[in-house]
């Protein structure tokens, strides 16, 4: 059963692949993108329920993806992804539209529970 359709953006392969293997058997249809600029083509063509983004990648890092996603559907919703979790940081995720934020390194259950929590929430 298809329980939805997330987008994982991250310059990191084994983050990206292990979100895909954690997320497709739990019934997710999922996409990679390696790049900012790679997930807002993905994103331009595609629906998603739901937007995992890295915070710091090359050229386009995560908050522009997330700010340049809102500004196109404001009710998109998007998670940041980060192994630098300071307050600002999470601030700056949150105010810029994120819905929720998750630490790296995180373990599979702790993705599972994150994705279900951002998708159950109402806009």
């Amino acid at each position: 059963m298809d329980k939805g359709r997330i987008l994982v953006i991250d310059d990191e392969d084994i983050v990206r692949i292990s979100c895909k293997r954690t997320l497709e058997p739990e019934g997710y249809v999922v996409d990679i993108a390696a790049s900012g600029k790679e997930g807002l083509e993905f994103f331009k063509n595609s629906q998603y329920d739901l937007v995992l983004v890295d915070l710091k990648m090359p050229g386009i890092d995560g908050i522009e993806v997330l700010v340049n996603i809102k500004r196109q559907h404001p009710d998109q919703k998007v998670m940041i992804m980060t192994g630098y979790d300071t307050i600002e940081h999470i601030v700056d995720s949150i105010s810029s539209g994120a819905a929720h934020y998750l630490e790296k390194p995180f373990t599979p259950d702790t993705l599972i529970e994150r994705v279900k929590e951002v998708l159950e929430q109402e806009l």
